[in-house]
């Protein structure tokens, strides 16, 4: 197998009447996906060539991946774009990618009116005729070595970063988490990530690879969990591979309690640190669903480690990341890129075929990221080096840690604030939490969101980490920023916290 849109093609032949993706408004057969990618990938494949990217607006709609496939139909990469992002960063994202056109749903039309490049709209082309010769000569001519997405990730000089996957890394991402995770086309999927964010690369290939139905869950009721709670028992849902924070956030609502997803078994998270506690409120009310901790980052396509939580956690003990998914290694090197002793912490890096192509239209920064293997001398082999730091067990699994700038010295000791966050996300009367360190006082800063005091902190604190961890400035907010991924924004923290 070489290309994904095999998957596509042999669940349409054998079940076209069944639901694909479905939203609030829209339903899509396997055969219905099938049939209007290659029509709307016909008017693409006569405006774009070969391998080149195709920009898709997204939306928590059913059209949204009928537009990735139509790219793909095309012998193109698509381009997952948000666009409710700001107008500067999209600019930024479009001058680096000069897309030949961008196809859009109707909920992003007004916006698509206005980018000033071609543009095509997804649903007003479901019926144009099919040029069959043309798709196949495109198809001929893709290898599972070229690209099939684009995602763009924030880059530390504030320019994004795009990050190209190929169809290889997606094709073994999709079979390992099949049978890793025992998926079935009886199986419902309840999609949570956006469609830009990597995450939901495991949603549409593990619908199109075992034939099973996806819902796309609109973005509000993650605002109501009560009326989640509800959508999911109405429409049957029975897996969810959701981003961490929305598996928190869940949580921390208090909502199961009362209430419980009753057709959910199986929950895969991944995008930040597993909490226990979390974990530890939904295994009370779904005791006999099975929990999987991922991690990875968007440069080895989406994870490169798993872990089943098979056995009871305390509220602080940190979830293994667990175990390289099939055809990846993982491995830790420190600071002069060499294996760090056993029970060592030290810098997660990662080879196999997952490995993304690099940074389109950017070498410099491919370069820098994507080296040769020090430890391999004999021919060229690359890894990706993570900056996430991690520890490996006795057992042989890896415990992530922090990324690498959240290690720091302080009163002499290096110290992972990672460790600390942790501590913190089990405190009674602490809803979120983080850890900053303000060099310049040689201070670990606190910011937490709930309503526990620095004394109670503290007393909570001196039961799980050694006295050189505890804080030094306490920041308490009625809640903490984060960033369209969930996740806690560490700058505009920062920002508030040490430089306000």
């Amino acid at each position: 197998m070489r290309n994904v849109l095999e998957y596509l093609e042999r669940t349409a032949a054998r079940v076209p009447d069944k639901t694909a993706f479905a939203d609030e408004a829209h339903v899509l057969t396997f055969s219905q996906l099938l049939a209007g990618s290659r029509a709307v990938g016909t008017l693409v494949a006569r405006r774009a060539e070969k391998n080149c990217p195709v920009g898709v607006l997204v939306g928590r709609d059913a059209y949204t991946p009928l537009g990735f496939f139509a790219a793909l139909q095309a012998g193109c990469c698509y381009v997952p774009l948000d666009p409710q992002m700001p107008a500067a960063r999209l600019d930024a994202i479009l001058r680096q990618l000069d897309p030949a056109v961008i196809l859009y749903t109707q909920e992003s039309a007004k916006i698509a009116a206005q980018l000033g490049c071609p543009v095509l709209s997804i649903e007003d082309n479901l019926n144009a005729d099919v040029d069959a010769a043309l798709l196949a000569a495109r198809r001929s001519a893709v290898l599972d070595t070229d690209p099939v997405y684009i995602i763009f990730t924030s880059g530390s000089t504030g320019v994004p970063k795009g990050i190209a996957c190929h169809h290889r890394g997606v094709i073994d991402l999709a079979d390992w988490l099949a049978g890793a995770a025992e998926f079935s086309p009886d199986d419902v999927l309840g999609n949570q990530a956006p469609f830009y964010f990597d995450g939901s690369v495991k949603d549409l290939y593990i619908c199109v690879s075992c034939g099973l139905t996806c819902h796309i869950l609109p973005k509000k009721l993650f605002l109501f969990p009560k009326l989640l709670i509800e959508s999911l028992n109405t429409h049957g849902v029975t897996a969810l591979q959701w981003a961490t924070s929305a598996f928190h956030l869940v949580a921390a609502s208090g909502v199961l309690e009362k209430y419980r997803p009753e057709s959910v078994r199986k929950v895969l998270l991944g995008g930040e640190a597993l909490l226990a506690r979390d974990v530890n409120i939904w295994r009370a009310a779904l005791p006999d669903a099975q929990y999987y901790n991922l991690y990875g980052p968007t440069e080895a396509t989406v994870d490169a480690l798993w872990y089943r939580v098979d056995r009871d956690f305390a509220d602080h003990e940190a979830i293994p990341a667990g175990r390289p998914c099939a055809n990846k290694d993982v491995f830790l090197l420190d600071e002069h890129r060499q294996p760090v002793k056993p029970g060592q912490p030290g810098e997660i890096c990662i080879r196999g075929t997952g490995l993304a192509l690099g940074y389109y239209n950017d070498p410099e920064k491919t370069a820098a990221a994507f080296i040769q293997n020090p430890l391999q001398k004999n021919y060229p082999e690359r890894i990706y080096c993570t900056g996430d730091i991690a520890v490996q067990d006795a057992d042989g699994l890896f415990i992530f840690q922090s990324r690498q700038d959240g290690q720091v010295k302080h009163m002499g000791y290096r110290i992972e604030l990672g460790e600390i966050e942790r501590a913190l996300a089990s405190c009674p009367g602490i809803s979120d939490a983080a850890c900053l360190f303000d060099a310049n006082k040689d201070a670990i800063v606190c910011c937490y969101a709930g309503g526990a005091t620095p004394a109670e902190i503290l007393a909570h604190l001196r039961t799980l980490v050694p006295k050189y961890m505890f804080p030094n400035v306490f920041c308490a907010r009625e809640r903490l920023p984060h960033n369209q991924n969930g996740k806690i924004d560490r700058a505009a923290l920062k920002k508030d916290c040490l430089d306000g």
